[in-house]
């Protein structure tokens, strides 16, 4: 395969496939596809979608990433949907690359079962190291029994016939969290789906007050801390932005909830591609893998484009685990920084744009 990572990076050592995908490819050789409709989840940069170019396919993703990638890889012929109330009819195949996240993949399963047939056949692949056992048992409950392959370069795949039910997802989900008087509603694929996780409960103590006009929530999952940002800020425009269509969704319903004024979203990479100079502070709990893939490649996208997004004064405030040293690479793209608070697992540190 011929394929490249969204967004492109100088000397990239990751590759945009995997084994997972080669063995579907190859598996589908091996059927019958014409005249059949197949539905594709979870193309991480397109290699499923292009391998079977040609043939009637939809493409969900709920990552901007993946959706660019996607885009590129095909110059631009191929484009995903990210909505899975957008699918529609029956599917003779679907092919899924197993997410990490199981809430994420009961919710696609569930919504499976209303576009499926006694006929459809689900096909999924993964790397053997990330394959949990409790995709067998979603898979069971939701589709049918399941068979596998033999094993080929460290991926499997998995096999269901659709022999049960339709039934409805338990997604999203309305939450109660702590210190705030109103329920959050979070779709599955968000990042601590069932409570405040520690690191935003620490973030939260130390958000700033101000005569801020334009904040922006950098890879906002569901919102929190921008709605905080609001509290604490009511005169500041608010932004939100994260690679998950998921979390802009959870996070336009959440903001409704508590203000009736608008804030903007993005469903983007980061904040790329945006305008220099439109913000005053830019808050940020990064993330440390995309997937599977662990790596700070996204923290040191966000901070550049949060350095290029600020004005001259701006602020960027930044949670992360002590060990991934946030505080050095503050420093060498702001040219310096300050630990702001600690504690036993977390370090919240700034930087201002000078």
């Amino acid at each position: 395969m011929n394929l490249v990572r969204y967004p492109l990076r100088k000397n990239e050592t990751l590759q945009a496939w995997d084994s997972a995908d080669e063995l579907i490819l190859a598996h589908m050789k091996t059927l019958p596809l014409e005249g059949k409709r197949l539905l594709i989840l979870n193309d991480h940069f397109g290699a499923l979608s292009l391998g079977l170019e040609g043939f009637d396919c939809t493409v969900y993703t709920d990552s901007f990433v993946s959706a660019m990638g996607l885009r590129l890889n095909s110059s631009e012929r191929l484009s995903a949907i990210n909505n899975l109330k957008t699918l529609s009819g029956i599917y003779d195949y679907v092919l899924v690359q197993i997410p990490k996240n199981m809430s994420f993949f009961e919710d696609q399963l569930s919504s499976l079962t209303h576009h499926l047939g006694a006929h459809s056949i689900l096909i999924c692949g993964s790397m053997i190291k990330h394959l949990s056992p409790t995709s067998f048992e979603l898979i069971n409950k939701y589709i049918g029994a399941t068979t596998t392959s033999l094993a080929q370069k460290k991926a499997r795949l998995i096999f269901a016939t659709f022999e049960k039910t339709p039934v409805n997802s338990a997604y999203p989900k309305s939450v109660t969290l702590e210190s705030f008087d109103k329920p959050f509603l979070h779709h599955s694929n968000l990042f601590s789906r069932e409570k405040l996780d520690i690191g935003t409960r620490f973030f939260l103590e130390h958000l700033l007050r101000g005569s801020f006009k334009d904040i922006l929530d950098l890879g906002c999952a569901n919102g929190i801390i921008g709605i905080r940002a609001k509290e604490l800020n009511p005169q500041a425009q608010i932004y939100f932005s994260d690679d998950s269509a998921m979390a802009i969704e959870s996070s336009r319903i959440n903001y409704s909830t508590y203000f009736t004024d608008e804030a903007k979203f993005f469903w983007t990479n980061c904040f790329e591609h945006q305008p220099s100079e439109m913000l005053d502070l830019v808050l940020c709990n990064p993330p440390f893998h995309q997937g599977t893939t662990i790596g700070d490649f996204i923290a040191w996208q966000m901070f550049q484009d949060a350095f290029h997004s600020l004005r001259k004064g701006g602020t960027l405030r930044v949670i992360g685990n002590s060990h991934l040293g946030y505080q050095v690479k503050l420093k060498k793209i702001f040219g310096h920084s300050k630990i702001i608070a600690t504690n036993t697992k977390f370090i919240i540190c700034e930087a201002h744009k000078l």
